[in-house]
Formats: C-alpha cells, sequence, structure tokens
C-alpha cells in the first residue's frame, strides 16, 4: 500500500480511483464494510482503491476541548487499510484552512486533485463547513464533480448501530468483549517501547514499558490476557495497566510480559492486542505476595491459550 501525505498531482496517475471517505478512527466493522466496498468497486471497475482520510481528528483543530481519545495508532490504522486491499492511502493533516471549504469546495477539490470515479461513505459521513455536506448532496451532485456515490448502510449488532463513539465508551467502561465485537478485533494499543524501572525482570517478570498517550482510548486498570506482536512475530503475554501502586508509582502507565520471549525491544514499536481481563489492579503488602500473584497470572494465561 502507498501512503500519500500531500494531496496534489494525482489526478493523471492512477486509473479510475475509488475512493473511501472518512476519518477511520479504530476501523470497526462499519468503516471495514465501507472500505471493503470501495475495493470491490475497483476491483470491479478495473480502477484503484483508495482511502482518503486526515492523520488528525478534524475536532482537534475546530474544537481542541471536544476531540475525541482515538481508539488506535495511524500505524495500526495503515496495517488494517493494507490488510483490506487498500492500494492507495491518502493520509493529509486537516487544518483550519480545509474546515473553511465549503461542501461545494471540498468536492472540487477532490475532482481536481484525485478525480475520483466512485466514491464510497457511510451513512453518516459529512463534510465541507459545519459539515454541511452529507450523503444526500454526494447522491445528487456527485456526477456533476465527475463521479458516482455509493452509500453503504450502517452495521448494526444488538440493534444499534457500530460507531466509534460507542466503542470509546465500551472501552472506558471495560466493556472488552463488546468493543471487541464491534471493532472486528481485539483492541489494540501500538506503542514504543521505553525504560522503566527494571522491577519487573528483578521479580521474574521483565516487562516491556509503554506510556498511555492521553489523547488515546485505553482500558480501566487491571491485568489483561494480551497477544504481542514484536516486529513480525506474535506472542502470548499478560498486560497490566494502572499506577502501580505497590511501588507507589504515580503515572499511569501500561507494562507488558512476553511469554517465552528473550530480547532487546527498547526503542520499538510494538503492538498489544487485549483478549481478556484477568483482575483488577491490587496493593500488594509484599514482594513476595507480587510474585505469587504474577504467577498465578502467568498459569492462566497459559490456561488460556492451551
Amino acid at each position: 500500500m502507498e501512503v500519500i501525505k500531500k494531496i496534489a498531482g494525482l489526478t493523471q496517475k492512477y486509473n479510475q480511483p475509488v475512493v473511501a471517505l472518512g476519518m477511520f478512527d479504530g476501523v470497526h466493522l462499519g468503516h471495514a464494510s465501507v472500505i471493503r466496498r470501495a475495493v470491490e468497486v475497483a476491483k470491479k471497475i478495473g480502477g484503484t482503491s483508495m482511502v482518503f482520510t486526515f492523520s488528525n481528528h478534524p475536532l482537534s483543530v475546530l474544537s481542541p476541548e471536544n476531540a475525541p481519545l482515538m481508539i488506535g495508532s495511524r500505524s495500526l490504522r495503515r496495517d488494517i487499510f493494507e490488510s483490506l486491499g487498500v492500494e492507495i492511502l491518502i493520509e493529509i493533516q486537516f487544518t483550519k484552512e480545509l474546515s473553511r471549504k465549503s461542501p461545494e469546495e471540498f468536492l472540487e477539490l477532490l475532482r481536481e486533485k484525485i478525480s475520483p470515479a466512485y466514491v464510497v461513505t457511510g451513512p453518516n459521513y459529512t463534510f465541507g463547513r459545519f459539515g454541511k455536506g452529507n450523503g444526500r448532496m454526494l447522491l445528487r451532485e456527485g456526477e456533476n464533480y465527475g463521479f458516482k456515490a455509493e452509500i453503504c448502510p450502517a452495521v448494526t449488532i444488538g440493534k444499534k448501530s457500530v460507531s466509534s463513539t460507542r466503542i470509546r465508551a465500551l472501552i472506558a467502561e471495560g466493556n472488552l468483549a463488546e468493543a471487541n465485537e464491534l471493532l472486528g478485533r481485539n483492541f489494540t494499543y501500538v506503542a514504543t517501547v521505553v525504560h522503566g524501572d527494571k522491577r519487573g525482570r528483578k521479580l521474574g517478570f521483565p516487562t516491556a514499558n509503554l506510556e498511555i498517550d492521553d489523547n488515546r482510548a485505553m482500558l480501566p486498570n487491571g491485568a489483561y490476557i494480551v497477544r504481542v506482536k514484536v516486529g513480525k512475530n506474535f506472542y502470548s503475554g499478560i498486560a497490566n495497566i494502572g499506577d502501580n501502586p505497590t511501588f507507589k508509582v504515580a503515572k499511569r502507565r501500561l507494562e507488558v510480559f512476553i511469554d517465552k520471549f528473550s530480547g532487546d525491544v527498547y526503542g520499538e514499536e510494538i503492538s498489544v492486542s487485549f483478549v481478556r481481563k484477568i483482575r483488577d489492579e491490587k496493593v500488594f503488602d509484599s514482594v513476595e505476595d507480587l510474585k505469587l500473584q504474577l504467577n498465578e497470572d502467568l498459569l492462566a494465561l497459559r490456561k488460556n491459550y492451551d
């Protein structure tokens, strides 16, 4: 998949672009249905499948105090796009200048810079100043700008539409099973491993330490069974989210024990996918009590994958 960060000079470069439009935060089941449809149409007409999205959420510019927590990192989102068959990702920064464009000016931008044959969106997609452009406008005006439009129906589970807002709420309340169901995969946190206090190594449970970004969605404190991707390899593991109250560490962080792994991962980006919760965060009276609990957690992990 080719990643493009500046929207210029694309009209003559690609054959009959079929463009999925959206923010696609988390790339949940609803988003995936839009993207799969764009890929399907591109194959059908011999065109090029594209996603046109933003590297930052529009609200981070328009109303920073109301900007939602992001469900996944940009690198994770790119990986999912590629797995869905997207050939070209156009990922540009949302700016105040872009926010001032009318819906008509945005459609003109698409025509001038990309010249799509088709655009595909979800039912709640809006565009242009104040979000006044919508799916009905795309269907009505698309041919005037040289493309056909298709609006994919909402994906529903349990009589409710799948949405990023709903998934953020489920993650915040710790309803991991339902969040994973709506995502169509395990909730995943991707970050670079940083140096920690090395207490885990002394306890016989060395951990990879990840900082928790204040702008990213995260589960409540506790211990979780996870799948960890290091490079191209996958491992089972135990992740602990919390403030490390036994050692009175104030800053909330994510510590990951990777089972049956040895190696130096400092400075590497790893991917942690949450399978299920083992227990809530605890304060232990002694280091020995903590070690006993960690061994119980390890038994639970290995039993899960037996």
